[in-house]
C-alpha cells in the first residue's frame, strides 16, 4: 500500500480511507501513463499546465519531444484538450492528477528531460505554506526521475514564493541553481501575461 510521505508527516496516521483513495487515484495514472509513455524513455513535463498555452507551443515548436502537462483542476485540462486537438499534436498529452500522483504513477525506466513549473499557487500566507509544492522532498522525487543535467525551469510573479523556491533548492542535494542559464522557450501562459513582473528560477540535476 502506497502512502504520500507528506501526507503522512502533515497528517499522521492517514486515515485508511485517505490512503484508499490515493491509491485509487494512481492506480488510474497509472493505465493511464503505460499508454500515454508506451514505447517512450523520456519527456518534457509541465506541473500545473493551466489552460495549456506553454505546453502547446512548446510541443509544436519541439515535435521530437513528447510532453504531457498536469492540472489538478478539471476545467483547465478541459480547455488544455481543446487547443491539443485544434492543433492536431501526437506529441502532446494533457491530464488531470496531482503532481505527486504523476510521479508515482510512471513507468519504470521513463525520464524527464524537462520539468516546467510556471506561476504556482504561491500560497502566501504563512499558514498555507506547507500547501506549496516546491519543497525538499518533491525535489528529491522529481530528481529520481531525472537524468545528470536535466532542468527544472521555475517561474513565478510573487517575490516571497521566488526567494523561498530558491532557497529550498539552493539547499537541496540533488539540485543546482543555474543563475546565467537561459529561458530556453518563451510562450507568455495567461498568468504571466497578467503579473507585472516575474522571476524565473533554472536548476540543474546534479550526477545521481
Amino acid at each position: 500500500m502506497e502512502i504520500n510521505p507528506l501526507i503522512a508527516v502533515r497528517n499522521s496516521p492517514p486515515s485508511p480511507e485517505h490512503v484508499a483513495c490515493i491509491n485509487d487515484r494512481r492506480n488510474k495514472l497509472r493505465d493511464y501513463s503505460a499508454a500515454a509513455l508506451a514505447g517512450r524513455s523520456e519527456f518534457v513535463w509541465e506541473i500545473g499546465c493551466g489552460h495549456g498555452h506553454f505546453l502547446t507551443a512548446y510541443a509544436t515548436a519541439h515535435p521530437d519531444a513528447f510532453c504531457i502537462g498536469v492540472d489538478v483542476i478539471l476545467e483547465r485540462i478541459g480547455r488544455a484538450e481543446r487547443k491539443h486537438r485544434r492543433a492536431q499534436l501526437a506529441n502532446l498529452s494533457f491530464v488531470r492528477a496531482d503532481a505527486r500522483d504523476f510521479i508515482a504513477s510512471l513507468p519504470a525506466g521513463v525520464r524527464f528531460t524537462a520539468v516546467y513549473m510556471l506561476f504556482p499557487d504561491p500560497w502566501p500566507k504563512r499558514r498555507h505554506h506547507k500547501h506549496r509544492l516546491l519543497e525538499p522532498i518533491f525535489l528529491h522525487d522529481v530528481g529520481l526521475r531525472a537524468g545528470q543535467g536535466t532542468r527544472f525551469y521555475f517561474r513565478t510573479d510573487h517575490e516571497p514564493y521566488f526567494r523561498d523556491a530558491l532557497a529550498v533548492i539552493t539547499a537541496h542535494p540533488d539540485w543546482t541553481a543555474v543563475p546565467d542559464a537561459p529561458w530556453p522557450f518563451e510562450m507568455p501562459t495567461v498568468f504571466q501575461q497578467k503579473a507585472a513582473g516575474f522571476h524565473s528560477i533554472v536548476a540543474e540535476r546534479n550526477s545521481h
